[in-house]
């Protein structure tokens, strides 16, 4: 198996949008991640960030006054009706992204969606199927594959330079101080650590691998608020091809991704959002160093308005097909651990 090197995207500080027509971005949210990626967005000359929706006054003033945004809504459907936005970033907590994701798509908006996409793969086919229906742009916002370091590793392995890849390990794993309303400890916010930062373990596997595991064995802490505060995955492929994965927010560990080849290794410090990679063997190692636009977000954001502007509905890099299978993944994930949020267990109930 060979992963599918993403078609486009920057690489080097001179590419930053000069040659692409002007995209009009509304932000939906006025979170930490909004704010980067906001800040990201001055970094690109074709960016033109024209309004903020929030959910009050105040914050969408004091938004757009750190960003110099022009239209400040005081309502998320206020934001979507504004028919001079191209593309929304959605940058709200896990389960609000299915219905400001349709809420703007309804009103006619291509839609850049935050990880993890939605909460589980029924949302995301909701999503996925609404949007094709209208016939407009939609992306899942994962930022790791559109970093020039993880588009080099996926060349590099596509070139054979380490060989037959057999063994994926990543770790991204933190520790924060317990809070039960906290969104990373709140079930009804589709809390716990897999969402949150595992989602990015098992999507560095997906693309190397290019396709859904064959067995799964998972176990995880769930905390006294029922969500996983530490976990351990092993997944195995059709080949004999495996992952070992760990994520937790209860748990320091240096987050780190090593790929293992028949004929050597590529390590990657901090893979979610990559500065660096070091390619080696019994013999050598050679470090890469990339440069970094912003944050980082400003790599999707240009991934998303290459695609917007090509006409694409989706984009090469981040497929929709793609992210489906992922949250199919997690949702597979969860169902060994037993963890419903809230929200899927009324639907149950319902149904």
């Amino acid at each position: 198996m060979t992963p599918a090197v993403p078609e486009s995207g920057t690489t080097s500080e001179a590419d930053r949008g000069e040659d692409r027509p002007h995209v009009r971005w509304g932000i939906l949210g006025t979170g930490d991640i909004t704010r980067q990626f906001a800040s990201d967005l001055n970094e690109i000359e074709q960016a033109e960030l024209i309004a903020i929706g929030s959910r009050a006054r105040e914050t969408a003033e004091r938004f757009g006054d750190t960003h110099k945004i022009p239209r400040r809504y005081s309502s998320y459907e206020e934001l979507a009706a504004d028919p001079d936005i191209d593309l929304v970033y959605i940058g709200t907590p896990h389960p609000y992204h299915h219905d400001n994701t349709l809420l703007c798509l309804e009103n006619g908006r291509g839609v850049v969606c935050e990880k993890p996409f939605a909460l589980n793969a029924t949302e995301a086919r909701e999503m996925i199927e609404f949007a094709r229906g209208k016939d407009l742009f939609l992306m899942e916002a994962m930022w790791t594959y559109c970093f020039p370091a993880i588009r080099e590793v996926t060349k590099k392995i596509q070139d054979g330079a380490i060989g037959e890849v057999r063994m994926v390990k990543a770790d991204f794993c933190f520790r924060i101080e317990f809070d039960p309303m906290f969104r990373l400890f709140n079930a009804a916010l589709g809390g716990g650590a897999l969402l949150d930062v595992g989602v990015y373990t098992v999507a560095l596997v997906q693309l190397i691998f290019g396709r859904k595991p064959e067995a799964i064995s998972a176990e995880a802490h769930l905390g006294e608020t029922g969500v996983d505060e530490q976990a351990g995955i092993v997944m195995k492929y059709p080949n004999g091809e495996m992952a070992v994965l760990t994520c937790a927010s209860r748990t320091e560990l240096p987050q780190e991704a090593l790929i293992l080849g028949t004929e050597g290794w590529i390590r990657i410090p901090t893979f979610s959002q990559p500065d660096t990679l070091t390619i080696g063997n019994s013999k050598r190692e050679e470090t890469l160093r990339f440069e970094r636009i912003g944050y980082g977000y400003a790599f999707e954001a240009l991934e998303a308005m290459d695609a917007f502007y090509r006409g694409d509905k989706e984009s090469n890099a981040i497929p929709l097909d793609s992210t489906l299978m992922l949250m199919e993944t997690l949702d597979e994930i969860r169902e060994i651990w037993g963890l419903r949020y809230p929200s899927e267990i009324s639907a149950r109930k319902k149904s």
